[in-house]
């Protein structure tokens, strides 16, 4: 294909003949697969680098303090690097991956209420033992400037990078390159969504090491979960503005509580 595009697939998500879970046209191949790792690699490099460069010249004590500023870091080498594998591959058509306004119905509404839903959950998944015993999330230093600093890190940063990266490049991308749909529960969307946010979900694996099993597998399957919808949302509006809604009010609804706690049974 010379063009990217994971719009105009048709959907079929009001026929009730349709079984309740179905896959056709899958026709995958290996290179693309190669070509993804590759690209996803290109993307998370300039974040990577960045995190260690801030992290470099923070004291611990301040690293402590204010572990956004590393995430600003990171996150915004993400969104450069994956903004540069696009202008690669697309000569420039930013559009085509997804970086333009919705074209028909936005999900803007649905990714904002749907936001408000994953941080409940995430809050749940992350911290079930700790609600029970009424124990406050360990959070960043109860003052304004960490407040602040934390929850507009959350509101904005890891939507915009992380989906640019891995719905914009990645999902694009895929799309073009294999073929296959996927139906369930009356749902249509292309088979690479899926794929992707199964990416998503294992670039999140490092919390076996740091957290309960049971946790971590909880992360796990809600990162998938959310990836998927991220990417359906993608398609079918054509734009990544519901993704990025979505992804970032849950991560500020999931703060706003935590640092609620935190103040609460301290």
């Amino acid at each position: 294909m010379d063009r990217f595009n994971v719009t105009g697939m048709s959907a079929e998500e009001s026929n009730p003949s349709l079984p309740l879970f179905s896959l056709s046209d899958v026709h995958l191949r290996v290179w693309p697969f190669v070509m993804v790792l590759l690209l996803a690699a290109a993307g998370m490099v300039p974040g990577a680098l960045a995190f260690k460069l801030v992290t470099s010249y923070l004291t611990p004590a301040q690293l402590e303090a204010m572990p956004w500023l590393a995430g600003y870091a990171s996150e915004t080498g993400f969104l450069i690097g994956a903004l540069i594998c696009i202008g690669f591959l697309s000569k420039g058509r930013f559009g085509e991956f997804g970086l333009r306004l919705p074209r028909g119905k936005s999900y803007l509404k649905t990714a904002f209420l749907c936001g408000v839903f994953f941080g409940l959950l995430m809050i749940v998944v992350d911290y079930l033992p700790k609600l029970i015993a009424h124990v406050p999330p360990e959070v960043v230093p109860l003052t304004r400037r960490s407040i602040t600093g934390q929850l507009v890190f959350e509101g904005i940063f890891p939507g915009v990078g992380e989906e640019v990266l891995f719905r914009g490049l990645l999902v694009t991308y895929l799309s073009s390159r294999i073929s296959g749909r996927i139906r369930f529960l009356g749902f249509d969307m292309h088979i690479a969504g899926v794929l992707i946010a199964l990416m998503f979900a294992l670039a999140h694996m490092s919390n076996f090491w740091s957290r309960p099993f049971l946790q971590a597998l909880g992360q796990q399957v809600y990162a998938f979960s959310f990836g998927v919808f991220y990417a359906y949302w993608y398609e079918k509006s054509g734009s990544l503005a519901a993704a990025i809604v979505g992804h970032n009010v849950g991560n500020f609804v999931e703060s706003v509580i935590e640092f609620l706690l935190a103040a609460l049974w301290r």
